[in-house]
């Protein structure tokens, strides 16, 4: 009788052995999840960080210069900022084909403003601010107010802005020569600052300013504690006494406000006004965010991210063409790394759940 006793006794310890171990490995899983999905900007330091360190065995000093690495923010500069305003539109669950568009048009009221007007520079500067405003207000209010798709309202606001700065333009570039001349304060940011042997220009500075401002906007203030919670379920959000509409409508505007800033950044970068540049902003802006892990279903990111994810497309450009590839591979890694990064996405949000 004792021995069956102690038999029955004993029966549940394997079972118990076998949950211990299947709850270790659901338990790490559930970390690494946990830690991706609270900062989702870990992912794309991690690729950065890892290709900047392919390219360096590679390439060695050629990539890992002050000079190469310096060069690779001055060329995500400009996109990076206009990823600022399509960062803060995607966490509201919307997205912005208009950026792109709203930039150049800022660039070119500043310059004709300036040039052939003949008003002073400074307020052709804040005629072209304005000028974004005005646009990601028009896009908030279509949106957040008469209850239109944002997907239908920018691209309506792309085609709508875009010919305005043709049919403005006359497709006429204003030669660097010119605003030098008569608008020298156009070109500002396009200015450079030497910091131990690296030359950073002020439309860098701009950029890593803004990431900063932003990050603190949204982590430390009600605005971006609502403007998360307007992306994650504007229903309970609402609910919760969060004004909707006052939020993204705020949210349009500022990022009119900063693709306008990206069109005077624009002027610095090629010294001229041109209605040509930067057409495909929209695309590359999307890109970067992406990457960055911001979730396209908003409420989940960082600004920080998307930086990083700029910059992740900065290394790959000018990493593959030190080492003499076409460009089509540029593309071809870019369009994997966004297919991952959205794979990534789905797969936490699933596990959130």
């Amino acid at each position: 009788m004792q021995g069956k006793s102690d038999k029955h006794e004993a029966a549940p310890s394997a079972p118990e052995a076998v949950a211990s171990f299947a709850g270790g490995r659901s338990g790490l899983m559930a970390k690494v999840t946990n830690l991706i999905y609270g900062m989702p900007a870990v992912v794309p330091l991690f690729v950065l960080t890892l290709a900047v360190a392919i390219f360096g065995i590679l390439l060695g000093d050629r990539f890992l210069s002050p000079f190469a690495l310096t060069l690779i923010l001055q060329q995500v500069a400009i996109i990076g900022i206009v990823a600022m305003a399509q960062s803060l539109v995607i966490l509201t669950a919307g997205i912005d084909l208009s950026v792109g568009a709203v930039m150049i048009l800022s660039s070119v009221v500043m310059g004709k403003f300036s040039v052939d007007l003949g008003l002073p520079q400074e307020i052709a500067i804040i005629c072209g601010l304005l000028c974004g405003l005005i646009c990601g207000l028009i896009s908030g209010f279509l949106v957040a107010v008469v209850k239109l798709p944002p997907f239908i309202v920018t691209l309506g606001m792309w085609q709508i802005v875009l010919a305005t700065v043709f049919l403005y333009s006359g497709s006429e570039v204003i030669r660097s020569q010119t605003i030098a001349a008569e608008a020298p304060l156009l070109q500002f940011f396009g200015k450079t600052v030497s910091v131990a042997g690296a030359n950073f220009t002020y439309g860098v500075i701009f950029l890593l300013l803004l990431v900063a401002g932003l990050t603190y906007a949204l982590g430390q203030t009600a605005w971006g504690r609502h403007v998360y919670a307007v992306g994650d379920d504007p229903a309970a959000a609402e609910l919760a006494g969060v004004n909707v509409r006052k939020t993204l409508i705020s949210v349009y505007a500022l990022a009119g406000l900063i693709c306008a800033f990206a069109g005077w950044v624009l002027i610095g970068r090629i010294g001229s006004v041109s209605p040509q540049s930067g057409q495909f902003a929209n695309i590359e802006s999307i890109t970067a965010v992406v990457i960055g892990g911001i979730s396209l279903f908003g409420g989940r990111g960082s600004v920080a991210g998307t930086l990083f994810g700029a910059l992740i497309v900065g290394v790959f450009t000018l990493g593959l063409r030190l080492l003499g590839l076409d460009v089509q591979w540029t593309y071809l890694l870019i369009g994997l790394l966004i297919i991952l990064a959205v794979g990534v996405d789905q797969r936490i949000r699933k596990a959130s759940l």
